[in-house]
């Protein structure tokens, strides 16, 4: 049975190493933001190092193949929630600590990856943010086609 996307998206050679490396750019993404609190990173080079796993899977197979498998209205969700996280946990800390963004919670013990407080739940919100909204203008301008109107 031929693939119906086999002419689309770039070589053989680039759609097989792709299968392999966009597992890794992903997982190296997650590392940055877990341990931004510890290191250099976070989540907003997090997160586009997760945007560029999903750009890399695009420029191979094509944006057709990836519209068939990567739902953008839950990608449009998870962006417009994590910007309502980020507001809430400032809220929360304007409540118990009287300061916008405050830290609420404990600090645990210094170099651990639960050391940071609050820390690590923004970092997560702001990877889920910047990954969907760099990847989602990333796909948009991909999908963008100028209609011809015959006028020179």
């Amino acid at each position: 049975m031929q693939n119906k996307y086999a002419d689309e998206g770039m070589s053989l050679i680039v759609k097989t190493i792709t299968r392999f490396t966009v597992w890794l750019i992903f997982l190296y993404g997650l590392y940055i933001f877990i341990h931004g609190h510890l290191s250099p990173g976070g989540g907003f080079a997090g997160g586009v190092i997760i945007a560029l796993s999903y750009v890399h899977l695009t420029l191979a197979y094509g944006k057709n193949f990836v519209s068939e498998r990567i739902n953008r209205s839950a990608m449009h969700n998870l962006e417009a929630l994590s910007a309502i996280f980020y507001i809430l946990i400032g809220l929360i800390g304007l409540y118990i600590a009287e300061n916008f963004l405050q830290n609420f919670l404990g600090k645990g013990t210094l170099y651990h990856i639960i050391s940071a407080g609050y820390i690590p739940i923004l970092n997560l919100v702001i990877c889920v943010k910047v990954g969907m909204g760099l990847y989602l203008v990333f796909y948009y301008l991909a999908s963008y086609q100028v209609k011809k109107t015959g006028v020179n």
